[in-house]
């Protein structure tokens, strides 16, 4: 018997031509503006003109597919880039495989995100004749609260005695956080790497948001940069590190959101910054959420 693994991602434009394709796959095939376009071309060009986000998510699968040994079949199946989740369905289909198990590289679920890779990831295998099941959310995995624990201490190595640390996440419209348990696995993750790294409650992390999208609507707060201008503004801190939690790999929002906006509003505001390093590929952690998805199995 096969089992089919569908590792499944957000995806990224493959070079600068692709972006606008990329954005208005995004807008659910609603064309960006003009300055729309332009601003998000000009952030990958500050980052060189592509992001790393493709060949981290290959590593990530390769990684997952070498811990789940014989038996097993694994395809990358992207949300907003080729090769789709609907994709690696067809290629599994064709294979031979049994069922289906899908896991996405986030760790928190929502239903606004992770739900919609589920739906896909169902609809998909349904239409093949294929029954599927997905792990909802691995915050809790313990590899990975130590991974991000060890992260922090690193980072806090070099800092001024006075540092917080800010734990991220991509921020969501307020609607569709309405009754959804992505801020609560966001704070109960964050809680237990900081009690991991021995951080004191108040004086030592926080939980900020970042990356929310230029719309009408509200989106969750604080964002990160007004958490840094209040920290300033108060004298309680001579520093922040970031451990941007929600995020599993180096990509646009965590090189560019982080490592370049906020890094700059940080010294403007006269704060000592760090960022923790990404999981990336960690064989550990990967080789934990392996076991995870055999357990899913059965």
């Amino acid at each position: 018997m096969t089992v089919g693994c569908v590792v499944m991602a957000y995806g990224t434009p493959a070079s600068l031509d692709d972006v606008e394709a990329y954005y208005t796959h995004i807008r659910r095939g609603r064309p960006p503006t003009a300055e729309q376009l332009a601003d998000l071309v000009a952030r990958y060009e500050s980052l060189g003109g592509t992001s790393p986000l493709r060949a981290i998510t290959e590593a990530q699968a390769a990684v997952l597919r070498a811990g789940l040994g014989d038996g097993w079949v694994v395809e990358l199946g992207l949300k907003h880039s080729a090769p789709f989740i609907e994709d690696a369905v067809a290629t599994l289909a064709g294979a031979g495989v049994d069922r289906v198990v899908g896991v996405v590289l986030a760790p928190h679920y929502s239903a606004g995100s992770v739900g919609e890779y589920v739906a896909r990831l169902q609809d998909a295998a349904s239409s093949h004749g294929l029954p599927a099941t997905a792990i909802e959310s691995w915050h809790d995995l313990p590899e990975l609260v130590e991974f991000l624990a060890a992260a922090i201490r690193d980072a806090l190595a070099n800092m001024p005695a006075r540092t917080k640390v800010l734990f991220t996440a991509h921020s969501l419209p307020e609607r569709v956080l309405a009754g959804d348990r992505y801020p609560d696995e966001l704070a109960a993750s964050g809680a237990a790497v900081a009690a991991r790294a021995g951080l004191d409650r108040w004086a030592g992390w926080g939980v900020a948001w970042q990356s929310a999208a230029r719309t009408p609507e509200p989106w969750r707060g604080p964002d990160v940069l007004d958490v840094l201008a209040d920290l300033a503004a108060t004298g309680r801190a001579d520093g922040v590190v970031v451990c941007p939690h929600g995020f599993v790999a180096d990509h646009l929002e965590v090189l560019y959101d982080l490592d370049v906006q906020a890094a700059a509003r940080a010294a403007e505001l006269g704060l000592a910054f760090g960022r923790t390093r990404s999981l990336n590929a960690d064989p550990v952690v990967l080789g934990a959420l392996a076991e995870r998805v055999r357990d899913a199995a059965g």
